[in-house]
């Protein structure tokens, strides 16, 4: 099955056009990397896939429901993890994941097995202003994958990670994924280049030189 599939998908922002042109299929189970420089789209285009952002021209089909129109069908079967954590600061980390678990009827074992796993269990009734970048980080990571989402949609997920951070969150970003990444190594079936909202590449091979020419 395939859990993206875009055609000709642009938005613009008044005069200015983010992106143009994109069109690409995920199948289920796979990681599509996006790269390019500030400004080139990328945030744009995760927006658009988290149902945030309408397109201004083409068709986006997420998990079967066609977007923005089944957008309400979709939304609880993705994870959306941007540069804003989507937490409240003067709650607790615990507080935080059992707010979203909640919202999405998962129980609170889910919370205590995520906050074991990203190592957060000692401070998981600090209020969230008191916690480090990376510690926001991981917590932010908790809420994304809360209700074992069907898409992930990643924003420069290990930003503010130290190595050992780094892989106690890894294991939890699996399944059919999205990641924009400056890590030109990162690892994907499908690699999307975007440059100044137009597509340099759309591959399931691509070289590293590649990826590197779209930041010089």
């Amino acid at each position: 099955m395939r859990a993206i599939e875009l055609a000709d998908v642009g938005r613009a922002y008044g005069e200015r056009v983010a992106l143009t042109g994109v069109t690409l299929s995920v199948e289920e189970g796979e990681t599509l990397a996006v790269f390019g420089a500030n400004g080139a789209g990328k945030t744009t285009l995760l927006r658009i896939l988290a149902t945030l952002l309408r397109p201004h021209h083409g068709t986006v089909s997420v998990l079967g429901s066609s977007l923005p129109r089944e957008g309400w069908a979709v939304r609880g079967k993705i994870g959306f993890l941007g540069h804003d954590p989507l937490l409240y600061r003067d709650l607790t980390a615990r507080e935080n994941l059992r707010f979203h678990a909640r919202l999405h009827g998962v129980g609170f074992e889910r919370v205590e097995s995520l906050l074991d796993a990203v190592g957060l269990r000692a401070r998981a009734d600090d209020p969230v202003h008191t916690f480090s970048r990376g510690m926001v980080q991981r917590t932010a990571v908790c809420r994304a994958v809360l209700h074992e989402p069907s898409l992930l949609l990643l924003d420069e997920p290990f930003a503010g990670l130290d190595p050992g951070a780094a892989a106690a969150v890894a294991p939890l970003l699996t399944g059919t994924r999205v990641v924009i990444s400056h890590d030109v190594e990162t690892k994907a079936d499908l690699v999307l280049g975007l440059r100044g909202g137009r597509v340099a590449f759309c591959e399931r091979s691509v070289d590293v030189a590649d990826v590197r020419a779209l930041y010089a």
